[in-house]
């Protein structure tokens, strides 16, 4: 049997839920633009590489597009998808490659990061086409 606070957790939680994917739906549409600016600006794609998660030598992927942030953590494919470029390693990995999927956008980059490290995606898009082929 589920209490009055169990149904509340569970609405608050589908409420955020609900809230995350309307985020995401409106960062995605930002995302999009962003891949066909950048195509018709003449911005060159590139081959992106992820980090594995010991953080040591970088991992070829088989997605093209532009990094976002200088870092290099974060990307948009040619298609116009998000890209969060941190993969498991391992010797195969760095022989092959890896595989990524594409992810939900957030409307802000590193939410919940130190103090300077978060960014409004359509701030950080907008840096990035400004920028044009000197990134990072």
């Amino acid at each position: 049997m589920v209490t009055d606070r169990g149904q509340d957790a569970f609405a608050l939680a589908a409420r955020l839920e609900r809230q995350r994917q309307a985020e995401s739906a409106q960062a995605a549409a930002m995302v999009k633009t962003f891949a066909t600016q950048a195509k018709a600006a003449g911005i060159e794609a590139t081959r992106l590489t992820a980090r594995p998660y010991s953080g040591r030598t970088p991992l070829k992927t088989d997605v093209v597009g532009w990094y976002i942030k200088r870092d290099c953590s974060v990307g948009v494919s040619v298609a116009g998808d998000f890209y969060v470029l941190l993969a498991a390693g391992g010797w195969s990995a760095r022989l092959k490659g890896v595989h990524l999927e594409p992810s939900d956008p957030p409307l802000e980059l590193g939410r919940g990061a130190r103090d300077g490290e978060s960014m409004p995606i359509d701030k950080a898009l907008a840096i990035r086409l400004a920028a044009g082929s000197t990134w990072p």
